[in-house]
């Protein structure tokens, strides 16, 4: 017999084996319980990220109402003169 057929041969005793075992009473409120806070915890995540992002974008549009990084910058030196 194969390592295949082994493994096989023992699903289908589980299969056949009947209906769901029962789970304890104190299970289904633990997994209800931390299920509730895995939610809550990944909503407060989600909405600080949002909120995160918002605060960049505004700072970027800020930052570059005021600095107008598409403006060429003012000439440092002056031209030369060349009619005297």
């Amino acid at each position: 017999m194969s390592q295949q057929e082994r493994r096989e041969a023992v699903v289908r005793q589980l299969l056949d084996a009947g209906g769901p075992s029962s789970v304890p009473p104190e299970l289904h409120g633990d997994a209800v319980r931390r299920g509730s806070r895995m939610l809550r915890r990944r909503t407060l995540a989600r909405r600080l990220l949002w909120v995160v992002l918002l605060a960049a974008v505004v700072a970027f549009t800020i930052w570059a109402a005021e600095a107008q990084p598409w403006v060429e910058p003012p000439s440092r030196t002056t031209p030369p003169l060349t009619r005297w």
